[in-house]
């Protein structure tokens, strides 16, 4: 039987809902290739429109559409096979060809040379690639975002998406209420896919109650949008719940973006609304009172998104913050120092916490390579004595 999923997929341009920039940005790539980048990456929560919009654009330029997925680039072998071949010979049937790669998320750093070759061939196609996915802000990501324009995909407005389920219904002659319908739009937390199958799944069983809220992550860009553009509520307090990191990246997330929504008055109550959350940061971390960090959270939520004057409207392209990859390197060194002090505590018969104290005194000793042999200390770590100061 057909989904309604499957049924209702966008057709044209005016079928795509909630993502005109997404919409602009595409006939922009195509427009222009191959006169910038080779390839497009939209990138944003599930069931927002990405494939959908890669094979309406495809329509509207009368091209061909090669799809593959993850499970299609494990390894060089198989890009090499499939994928290289498509991006040098022309279509057989239309004069345009339009290379999508869904999902490409779901390639793991197990996988043999999939993503180093994807890299390659995004330099040499001849023609243009669009490239989907839901997280791309793994470290294993960074040459592909350098390689493709990025379009993030925000979750619908769930009255976008109860006009969605008003129309299908009203085509498929269902009879369901207004309540039910909104029901479904708001648990959807903006998934246009998920809120059609619970539609479909309510026609079915005819069981509004068995329709449970999915226990979702909202999408870090889309809980800055909410920060920044709206008012602050009592909901904003909250907004935090729904992410799956602590509150210390939050702050670097708030502070790599602030400079981008707000100006003058609104930007010094911003960062001063950032400092102060800073202040309760540090006591909780000194003095463990865990109890601040109810006050850390309200100056982060509601005191940065009370600092602006009124609400903001047009699109803010965010950006990952900056210092995340100083810290992870931090710590990384701070790990090295770690296991080389837990080694040299163990054979000096001394306490971990007074090695890692006096490390810096004894570097010099546990840098000698007799030194080195008898505490057998790996390739990084030697790397580690030889190149921090």
């Amino acid at each position: 039987m057909t989904t309604l999923c499957e049924k209702y997929r966008a057709s044209c341009f005016n079928d795509i809902k909630g993502q005109e920039f997404a919409v602009e940005k595409i006939k922009a790539f195509i427009k222009t290739f191959p006169r910038g980048k080779n390839a497009i990456l939209f990138h944003g929560p599930a069931g927002t429109g990405k494939t959908s919009l890669a094979h309406v654009i495809a329509k509207e330029t009368h091209a061909d559409i090669l799809e593959l997925n993850a499970s299609d680039l494990r390894n060089r072998e198989q890009l090499e096979k499939i994928l290289k071949p498509a991006t040098e010979q022309a279509s057989l049937f239309n004069k345009n060809k339009i290379l999508l790669i869904d999902e490409v998320d779901g390639i793991s750093t197990a996988d043999r040379g999939g993503l180093p070759e994807l890299l390659n061939i995004i330099d040499k196609t001849k023609f243009p690639i669009i490239i989907t996915a839901n997280d791309i802000w793994q470290q294993k990501f960074n040459l592909l975002r350098k390689k493709a324009d990025m379009v993030p995909f925000r979750n619908l407005d769930y009255k976008t998406i109860i006009k969605i389920l008003k129309e299908v219904s009203e085509k498929e002659k269902m009879i369901i209420s207004p309540d039910i319908l909104a029901s479904i739009a708001i648990k959807s937390k903006g998934d246009v896919r998920a809120a059609l199958n619970d539609l479909q799944t309510i026609e079915e069983v005819n069981k509004p109650e068995d329709i449970s809220e999915r226990d979702k992550e909202d999408d870090v860009f889309n809980i800055l949008r909410q920060i920044f553009k709206n008012t602050a509520t009592k909901e904003t307090l909250g907004l935090y719940d729904t992410l799956n990191i602590s509150l210390d990246e939050i702050m670097l997330w708030i502070e790599e973006n602030i400079p981008y929504e707000y100006k003058g008055k609104e930007l010094y109550k911003a960062f001063n609304a950032l400092s102060k959350a800073d202040v309760f940061r540090g006591r909780i971390h000194r003095q463990q009172h865990w109890r601040f960090l109810v006050y850390q959270n309200i100056l982060l939520s509601a005191g940065v998104s009370a600092s602006k004057q009124a609400p903001k409207t047009g699109f803010t392209a965010y950006k990952k913050p900056s210092r995340i990859l100083k810290i992870w390197m931090a710590n990384q060194r701070n790990a090295k120092r770690k296991t080389i002090a837990e080694k040299y505590a163990k054979l000096c018969h001394i306490s971990i916490k007074r090695a890692v104290k006096e490390f810096e005194i004894v570097r010099p000793i546990i840098s000698k390579p007799e030194v080195i042999k008898e505490l057998k200390l790996d390739s990084e770590e030697i790397e580690f004595l030889e190149n921090s100061v």
